[in-house]
């Protein structure tokens, strides 16, 4: 019986008081989301589409598979790239994929 009463208690006295923590707990939480997930993400998406923007014929590149070549043709009207790997090897690859753009005799270093 004692217990009860205790538990009643202590309910009614932190009601409203809980309610502004808990306000204030999920505006702290909303916050940690968007400085640490959301706000590196969109600059990461910027820079991203800053890059698929400067790409032009001759660009040493990096795709996200680890390929390493150079740009022969874009196509732009679909967002495609041709990719020389060597003189006589080339590819076709979405302009999404690609990674990095690399320093002009990257490839032949290696």
């Amino acid at each position: 019986m004692l217990i009860s009463n205790a538990y009643a208690a202590d309910a009614s006295a932190t009601g409203a008081g809980g309610t502004m923590e808990l306000v204030f707990m999920l505006a702290i939480f909303g916050l940690i989301f968007y400085f640490m997930i959301f706000r590196p993400q969109s600059k990461r998406v910027k820079e991203h589409k800053n890059l698929m923007g400067s790409l032009g014929k001759g660009d040493e590149v990096l795709t996200t598979g680890g390929i390493l070549g150079k740009i022969a043709k874009i196509n732009e009207e679909n967002d495609y790239v041709l990719l020389s790997l060597n003189e006589a090897t080339e590819i076709t690859i979405k302009k999404d994929y690609i990674a990095a753009v690399l320093p002009k005799g990257s490839i032949k270093s290696l």
